[in-house]
């Protein structure tokens, strides 16, 4: 049988095969170089969208802290609206009591008294006068107690003193203002 000789024909073929697998090789590391780039690619765009949103969720958390910090004063200053909204109807209120005061305090005065002074601190009113004896500060006293605008009267002194060729008694007497309107106020429900 003749010899043939195949090892060239099969050297090639190796040859070829190691060649194809290079090939393959090759294009299976380029292709796993762009599939891991286009991995960090997408992961790349991904991170940096969620860090925009981030950026603008903080950027509203800034404003809404501003707006609550902005609310809170509008609030307090709201408060202090009402508180002095309070006292000034308060002082409406309490107005004509002054007048009240002065006009029963002239009618409870009893003859011989003569006031040289009032003083009102909160409901507490001092009343500083003379009188033409101890008598009259009694009745003063009496008539007080018996009003509807005043009472509570306490006597804090009474001093007899000489005038000339008379005698009168210099007196400090404390009273309590009270207003006819405010206890029928409490009573109702």
């Amino acid at each position: 049988m003749p010899r043939i000789n195949l090892l060239p024909w099969r050297e090639e073929e190796r040859k070829k095969r190691q060649r194809d697998f290079g090939v393959a090789l090759g294009g299976g590391v380029v292709a796993a170089v762009a599939v891991v780039l286009l991995t960090m690619f997408a992961f790349n765009q991904m991170i940096s969208t969620q860090e925009s949103r981030n950026q603008r969720l903080e950027n509203e958390i800034a404003e809404l802290q501003k707006s609550i910090t902005e609310i809170d004063g509008l609030e307090r200053q709201k408060e202090r609206l009402l508180a002095r909204m309070e006292i000034i109807e308060e002082l409406q209120k309490s107005r004509p009591e002054i007048v009240h005061l002065f006009d029963e305090m002239a009618r409870q005065m009893p003859e011989g008294v003569y006031l040289n002074g009032m003083k009102q601190t909160g409901s507490r009113v001092e009343v500083r006068g003379v009188a033409q004896s101890s008598t009259r500060v009694s009745a003063l006293m009496r008539q007080v107690d018996g009003s509807d605008w005043m009472g509570d009267p306490e006597v804090d002194r009474v001093e007899t003193t000489q005038s000339g060729n008379s005698r009168q008694a210099e007196f400090v007497v404390y009273l309590k203002q009270e207003s006819p309107g405010a206890v029928d106020e409490e009573l109702l429900p």
